[in-house]
Order: structure tokens, then C-alpha cells, then sequence
């Protein structure tokens, strides 16, 4: 495997003694040898889980999880098989805590391997304020980048992927999305720096987005500027969320009931479920023909899928009735089969509940996302993997976890509805 001048230069510091005691060294440098993978080896490899993680705990990010915090969850994350983690932003603590996390971790534990996709915040000129889509906060944007570049370097057997923005191209998020040529020179710049031997060379460089920011949706979209940024990046990482789409567009979630009346109620969840994956292979396949059609061959992966299980909103009772665990671990568990079998990375959202993204509303669908929520209770979708014995040992806040519901199938169940038809 090819090493960048940065990582031997770790190595070395390590080999001199400037990093823990003789014991832990060892650990390192070993792990460093044989857990060092590129994100070209481990995208789109089934044994390779991704997910999206935050650790925040309480209703606002000014509390950030702690180092001792996020070692716990990372714990749990590991034995449920996954190696690889996004991240969102650099402007807090918790993304460079998470790196010192993974590095503690692999020099306690011998095997130990977590990889991060560091993702970079990108907004628009007086975002929030009075937004200008045709030009970026360039002081925010920038200090943004040397950061990435900071931690690319200072752990470069961690960082293998850097995503220049979330979100930050569709036109639906009206409150700092940039043009794509934004993208492209920020990807540009960093794919320079590679070249240059100032960033490692096997490190990937994407954005991640929705699907039609990359060309699958809206003939908007199109235009020179997305064709540079697809042949720039070194893979494609969209966004697809059908659970979203029940209310949205919601016609593939409605369809699915037609001539159901005569079967059982999981019988025609599994009929919902089983259209919402259709809906997000379909948004997939779209931007690959789109790429395809181009003429660029580039691998394309998931960078952001996932299924809410409580709503007060939209997705409720009184909305498409998307909502709940038996439906999340429907589609958890249906996109995980198709990613697998596909060669596509699927990081899916998210591992934890984070109660600060709706702080004003306990019960909106954006708090409850998780697989496990915030007091360490795993999710039906979680169930078969805690009575296998995976998280034996493991704890949230030093609290045990648990199965949601008692870990009662009917009572579970109970709470779950199907599409209203028409």
C-alpha cells in the first residue's frame, strides 16, 4: 500500500517515542500497518458498515459530547460492524473529538478500525440573513477548508474522505445553498493539494448531496459547472430519503396500498416499505444514467438515507403515517440488502437520536432518527443484533442498553399504521 509523506512522518513520531508509552506504540504502529485502508478499498465493501454519527445528547450543541462520550458510542458502532463514519461540520469540538477518540481507541484496543468521512459545512454569502445564492461566505468557507486540511494531515489514518458541503447545492435548502461552481473550487483546490503531496494522497474527495443536486432530478440542475464538479470529485455521494418523499411526492407511498384492503397490516407495510426502497433505488439509478449519459464513469455511493420513527409533523399519524420502528427496520434493513449487493456504501442516517435538531418540538421527525435513541434504548431494528450478544458489556453514558418496548414484538407493533389509501 502507498503511504503519503504525512502518515511516514507519524509513524515515525510514533517509532521515536513521541507518542504514548512503549506498550500503547506498539498497538499504534500496528494498527497504523494493518488498519490503514483507503476509502477506494472500503466503499462499497460489505464488510465495511457506514453510518452517519453526531453524539450530541441534549437539546443544543453547545453541549458537546465528550471524548469519554463519544468512546462509548464508537464501542457500540464498532461491534455492530461499522468502520466508517460522516461527519458535518468543523466548527465545534466534536468532529476533532471524534478523531481523538478513534486514535485513543486504537491504541487501547488491538484491531480497533474506524475510518471518518469529515464533512465540511459550505453556505452562501449572509446566509440566514439575507442569503446570496450567487456568491459564498467566502471567510466562513475558508476557514472551514484549512481545518479539513488540518485534521486530513494530523490523522491521516483516520480522515479518507473529505465532503466539501451537506446539502449544499439543492435548491430546497433556500437559506445558504451555493452553486455548484462553489463546489468545484473548493474540490479543485483540495484535489491540488494532493497533487502538491499537502494532503495524503489516497484521500477522496466528494460532496454530498441530494440527488438531484447531482444531476438525477431537475433539468435546473444541469449546466457545465455540475459536469466539472462530477469529473472533480473522486466519487459521488447522494442523498435519498423516501420517508420524506410519503409526504412530498408522495405517490409511489400511496400506490402501495391499491387492492391491499384484504391483506394484514404487515403484509401491506411490507408492500410500503418495500415501494420506499424502489423510490430510492430509482433516485440513485437516476443519477447514474445522468453520469452515464455524460459519458464520466464515477462510483457513486450513499452518503445520507434513513427512516424517522416518531412524528408529530408530517410523517405522524395525522400525516403519511411513515413513522415508527417496525418501518424503520423495514427499510434499514431493505437498503442494506440492496447496498450490499450492489457494491454501494450506504451511509445510513443516523446512529443516535440528536434532540437538538428539532429542540422546539420533542416529538418532530428530525429528533428520531436514530437506531438507538438518546438514553442508549436500541430500536427494533436493533433487536436481533442485542440478542445475538453484540452489545454485551456496552454502555451509553454508563447506562446498559436496552431493547424499546420492552423488547415486546406486539407492543412494538401496536404503534405502527399503514398508508392511508385513496
Amino acid at each position: 500500500m502507498k503511504y503519503s509523506k504525512s502518515l511516514l512522518r507519524l509513524l515515525l513520531m510514533f517509532t521515536l517515542g513521541l507518542g504514548v508509552g512503549s506498550c500503547n506504540e506498539k498497538h499504534m504502529n500496528e494498527n497504523h500497518i494493518n488498519n490503514n485502508k483507503s476509502a477506494a478499498e472500503f466503499l462499497g465493501h460489505p464488510g465495511y458498515k457506514a453510518i452517519s454519527y453526531g453524539g450530541y445528547r441534549t437539546l443544543t450543541r453547545e453541549d458537546q459530547p465528550s471524548i469519554a462520550q463519544i468512546k462509548e458510542d464508537l464501542k457500540i458502532l464498532s461491534a455492530l460492524g461499522v468502520k466508517v463514519i460522516r461527519t458535518y461540520n468543523l466548527q465545534l469540538d466534536q468532529a476533532p473529538n471524534i478523531l481523538k477518540a478513534i486514535r485513543a481507541l486504537k491504541s487501547e484496543e488491538a484491531g480497533f478500525e474506524m475510518y471518518v468521512m469529515l464533512g465540511l459545512w459550505i453556505e452562501c454569502e449572509n446566509a440566514r440573513l439575507s442569503p446570496n445564492h450567487g456568491a459564498e461566505d467566502t471567510a466562513v468557507n475558508s476557514a472551514e477548508i484549512e481545518r479539513a486540511i488540518t485534521y486530513a494531515n494530523q490523522y491521516p489514518d483516520i480522515v479518507k474522505i473529505i465532503a466539501v458541503g451537506n446539502e449544499a447545492m439543492v435548491h430546497w435548502q433556500a437559506n445558504y445553498f451555493v452553486l455548484p461552481s462553489v463546489i468545484l473550487k473548493w474540490v479543485n483546490h483540495l484535489q491540488k493539494l494532493k497533487w502538491e503531496d499537502k494532503l495524503p494522497s489516497e484521500l477522496w474527495i466528494t460532496s454530498s448531496d441530494n440527488f438531484a443536486s447531482w444531476g438525477g432530478g431537475d433539468a435546473a440542475y444541469h449546466n457545465e459547472d455540475l459536469t466539472a464538479l462530477i469529473k472533480a470529485v473522486d466519487y459521488i455521494s447522494l442523498h435519498t430519503y423516501p420517508f420524506h418523499d410519503t409526504h412530498y411526492s408522495g405517490s409511489f407511498w400511496v400506490d402501495s396500498q391499491k387492492n391491499t384492503a384484504h391483506l394484514e397490516t404487515k403484509a401491506r407495510v411490507e408492500l410500503a416499505v418495500q415501494s420506499a426502497v424502489d423510490y430510492a433505488v430509482s433516485q440513485y439509478q437516476s443519477v447514474e444514467n445522468y453520469v452515464e449519459g455524460l459519458g464520466i464513469e464515477k462510483p457513486i455511493h450513499i452518503g445520507e438515507t434513513g427512516w424517522a420513527t416518531v412524528s408529530s409533523d408530517l410523517y405522524g399519524p395525522a400525516g403519511t403515517q411513515a413513522a415508527d420502528e417496525y418501518k424503520q427496520a423495514l427499510y434499514y434493513q431493505k437498503m442494506s440488502d440492496w447496498t450490499s449487493a450492489n457494491g454501494v456504501s450506504c451511509f445510513y442516517f443516523e446512529a443516535f437520536d440528536e434532540p437538538w435538531k428539532d429542540a422546539a418540538h420533542p416529538l418532530g421527525s428530525e429528533n428520531h432518527f436514530g437506531l438507538i435513541d438518546v438514553g442508549g434504548t436500541l430500536k427494533y431494528a436493533l433487536w436481533k443484533s442485542f440478542d445475538q450478544g453484540v452489545f454485551e458489556g456496552l454502555t451509553r453514558d454508563g447506562i446498559p442498553l436496552k431493547k424499546s418496548f420492552n423488547g415486546t414484538f406486539e407492543e412494538m407493533f401496536n404503534t405502527v399504521n399503514c398508508p392511508k389509501q385513496e
